[in-house]
């Protein structure tokens, strides 16, 4: 079972936690004279925080284990959620591999055996002390492959959520404030179309649009429609007032022109750069765009605020390393996602723009940093991470990328895609026996 509520200490530990337990030290078989080679994939683009913090962690990696060299293979996000499960399951498959958490993702992976249970190693290098309490949620997974209990299959070593980014300049030229209420939000995307700016920049191809349509639904939800959506924990009604105020609102945003009609076949890529390069007055996506903007952005003043009208907001700590059943350097594996866990490398990506876990809360001293950070730290106190709305059944993802794009273009009523969801999450119930 999810231990939903646990979930909150994230804010404390990005903070307060050292990364004791973390010393780096390699074990003899990673010590010896032959060459070897530690095979990696993420997909974290170079400028981004974690991208950063990563490629420091391969210079010191390297150092420390002067007869290895690390490949580093940059995957898509995309290319990896798809052909995860047949790499994985092959001679081809990497020895640690940044993954996507949640019960389709590892958790389908763990059920299938294509991961390494890493409970012994947490408890070694004292992962299971740096990652408390609601942290070690989509860590580990049971036999069925639900997140919250049963053994390590992954190692978060950052959080994430889904925030409003938006673009100062654009904001006073249009004389918008900063929303808190959500009827003040609206008022201010009414204003921007009626200026003919479209105020939202969007991507339907991927998560984005999926993630705003469960932002809106998360504005009627309370925690028990949350445990029973992600955790099993109760029956969803989809044609209920969470998921129907979600559908219908997404799609008169799109009538109403806060959405764009063409942005249905757009890539997360697409809007992050449209935003980035001032088009847009907003975008709705999480914090792993945080350390990018803060670099790529020269020509406007911009920040963030969470979603008004909202006490949740999609969330949770951020996507694991994995190590693959068929790794050919488990322990080298472990050393790598040991130095991630270090004072020096989480300082790095807090001051880089991303949530680290095991910082040292002296050292995080960008303000842009130190501005995220609290806004993270609000909402978990609030415990209003709400993870994210593909998490539940495997496949889910391309269903509700399927369902957005279909309320974007308008070719099917929210009610004909609420049940178009409803369908394989139905089934994935029925399959895991609950």
């Amino acid at each position: 079972m999810v231990r939903m509520r646990g979930v909150a200490v994230l804010a404390a530990a990005a903070l307060a936690l050292s990364a004791c337990g973390s010393g780096g030290e390699s074990p003899p078989s990673a010590q010896g004279d032959q060459p070897r080679v530690l095979k990696l994939w993420h997909y974290e683009t170079a400028d981004s925080a974690m991208g950063k913090a990563w490629a420091e962690a391969i210079k010191k990696f390297e150092a420390s284990h002067p007869n290895v060299t690390v490949k580093f293979e940059e995957k898509g996000f995309e290319q990896i959620q798809k052909t995860a499960g047949m790499v994985l399951n092959s001679d081809e498959a990497p020895d640690l591999m940044e993954y996507n958490k949640g019960n389709a993702t590892a958790g389908l992976l763990s059920k299938q055996g294509l991961l390494t249970d890493l409970s012994e190693e947490a408890a070694r290098r004292g992962w299971d002390k740096l990652l408390p309490g609601g942290l070690q949620t989509t860590a580990k997974y049971d036999d069925r492959g639900v997140m919250g209990s049963g053994k390590w299959y992954g190692v978060p070593n950052y959080g994430e959520f889904v925030m409003v980014y938006y673009n100062k300049d654009l904001f006073d030229q249009h004389k918008v404030k900063v929303p808190t209420t959500y009827e003040e939000l609206t008022a201010a995307l009414d204003t921007f179309v009626k200026a003919g700016v479209t105020p939202i920049a969007n991507a339907g191809a991927e998560y984005p649009a999926q993630q705003i349509f469960y932002q809106l639904a998360l504005t009627k939800a309370q925690k028990p429609w949350l445990q029973a959506f992600q955790s099993y924990q109760g029956k969803v009604d989809f044609h209920g007032p969470e998921f129907t105020y979600g559908a219908d609102t997404f799609a008169d945003w799109v009538k109403k022109g806060y959405l764009a009609k063409n942005s249905a076949g757009l890539k997360a890529e697409d809007m992050g750069v449209a935003f980035m390069n001032g088009e847009f007055p907003m975008m709705i996506s999480g914090s792993w765009w945080y350390g990018r903007v803060a670099s790529t952005v020269k020509d406007f003043e911009w920040g963030h605020f969470l979603f008004p009208g909202a006490t949740m907001a999609p969330g949770s700590s951020g996507n694991i390393w994995v190590v693959p059943e068929r790794s050919r350097n488990k322990d080298l594996a472990y050393d790598f996602i040991d130095l991630t866990m270090s004072k020096d490398v989480q300082n790095l990506l807090g001051n880089s723009g991303g949530v680290p876990v095991a910082a040292d809360p002296a050292a995080i001293t960008d303000p842009k940093a130190k501005e995220l950070i609290e806004t993270f730290n609000k909402l978990t106190t609030a415990d209003g991470l709400a993870f994210y709305p593909d998490w539940p059944a495997p496949g889910y993802y391309d269903v509700l990328v399927a369902g957005v794009q279909n309320l974007i273009n308008g070719s099917k009523t929210p009610t004909q895609v609420l049940d178009e969801i409803a369908g394989p999450y139905e089934d994935n119930l029925a399959d895991i026996g609950n």
